[in-house]
């Protein structure tokens, strides 16, 4: 991993047009995005136990841009699998979402399929990405479990991140770690001691009511955090499961590999019957585009490391089509007008140009240069009197007078 991590140029034209959403309910803070025509059914994608909603940005920016709805959440603090369900079916109530498509990597997958199994009506299909059907190797690994709520950050952090490859690797797969470890750093302690009860906690997946043909399984054939063995157990799972193998991407081939994940997320939505409506994309009306219903609070982000690059979005109802460079981002309300008045001025040695459009500096009002004279004989004659008095009252004080 790199000493100095610096946010990818995407990234930050990503914070820089998506809106972050942050709302309550209940008790438990929910973090997440939402880009895309709300005509569509969403897809909701579920990161791993290092893994935020900001994992997926690059298939919001892509999947978005040809007509589809991404949503990308953070896994709340909830401690054990019952109050996942129950919590993240509130979620769905809360931004009117009611039938949902999930994409979930390693954790997310599993608490993906959790959901489906016990709300069926609610989950149309699932992608399943270098995930597993049972806790019960990982609970053996960690035998601390129990008291992981009790044990410091670093540690939580160091045990995550152990679980991370480290070690030679292609760029595009070494870029997608350090990404991943600058959003653990973000992570607070009762976050990482969440998602490590979950991922311990004795449970497993039993048979689904979801047809087959509606789950497509994603895997990488380089390595994985995932132990093979559970990733064969899923593929038994679901035989008739559509197979998407990528040759090599790591555990983040989301991040890795974006275009072989996005073609693949792509073709699932279509052969489960999602229209993508890229219509809505380039005529988009003021509620048209990204984000939830009128429940939902925009909130600021407030980990510093999230920080880079978030531009102001503003209210989400008004969000709008990524442009496709960075450089168009600006507004040109002032490049597009002639310019009638440059004036310079002088502070602190440095020199600013002030740039005024036509029509700003049509009328000009001159103060008299009698007036400056008295004004400023006017502040002197107040300045020494009331250092008079002071000097008075400082003798009153000294002398006892």
């Amino acid at each position: 991993m790199k000493g100095v991590f610096s946010a990818p140029g995407d990234y930050i034209h990503f914070k820089s047009q998506v809106p972050l959403h942050k709302i309550p309910i209940g008790t438990k803070q929910w973090r997440y995005y939402d880009f895309g025509p709300k005509a569509v059914p969403p897809l909701i994608c579920l990161p791993g136990t290092a893994g935020t909603a900001d994992v997926y940005y690059k298939q919001i920016m892509s999947l978005s841009m040809k007509g589809y709805r991404v949503i990308s959440v953070d896994i709340p603090r909830v401690w054990n699998h019952t109050e996942w369900i129950q919590v993240f079916e509130k979620f769905l109530d809360a931004i009117d979402v009611h039938h949902i498509h999930l994409y979930g990597t390693s954790l997310g997958g599993f608490l993906a399929q959790l959901f489906a199994l016990h709300r069926p009506r609610r989950v149309r299909s699932l992608v399943l990405s270098n995930t597993f059907l049972e806790t019960r190797s990982f609970s053996a690994a960690m035998p601390w479990a129990p008291i992981a709520s009790w044990t410091p950050s670093f540690l939580l952090k160091r045990y995550v991140l152990t679980g991370i490859r480290d070690g030679p690797h292609e760029p595009f797969i070494a870029d997608s770690v350090d990404f991943v470890v600058s959003q653990v750093e973000t992570l607070s302690r009762e976050d990482l001691a969440s998602r490590l009860s979950l991922t311990t906690a004795d449970a497993s997946v039993g048979p689904l009511l979801l047809s087959d043909s509606a789950i497509t399984i994603m895997d990488t054939n380089d390595y994985c955090a995932i132990p093979q063995l559970l990733k064969d157990q899923l593929s038994e799972r679901y035989p008739e499961a559509r197979r998407a193998y990528l040759k090599t991407g790591g555990d983040f081939p989301f991040l890795s590999r974006p275009d072989e994940v996005n073609l693949h997320l792509q073709l699932h939505l279509r052969r489960v019957g999602v229209e993508a409506r890229p219509d809505l994309v380039h005529n988009i009306p003021k509620d048209g585009l990204g984000g939830s219903s009128g429940k939902e609070k925009n909130g600021d982000d407030t980990d510093k490391s999230r920080k880079d690059g978030e531009g102001t979005s503003g209210n989400p109802s008004t969000e709008r089509e990524i442009p496709h460079s960075p450089e168009s981002t600006g507004s040109n309300n002032l490049d597009n007008q002639p310019l009638e008045c440059e004036e310079c001025c002088h502070l602190n040695h440095q020199v600013a140009l002030y740039v005024f459009p036509s029509g700003f500096t049509k009328e000009k009002h001159t103060v008299p240069t009698e007036t400056c004279v008295h004004f400023m004989w006017e502040y002197a004659v107040l300045f020494y009197l009331l250092r008079y008095i002071s000097s008075l009252y400082i003798i009153d004080i000294f002398f006892g007078i």
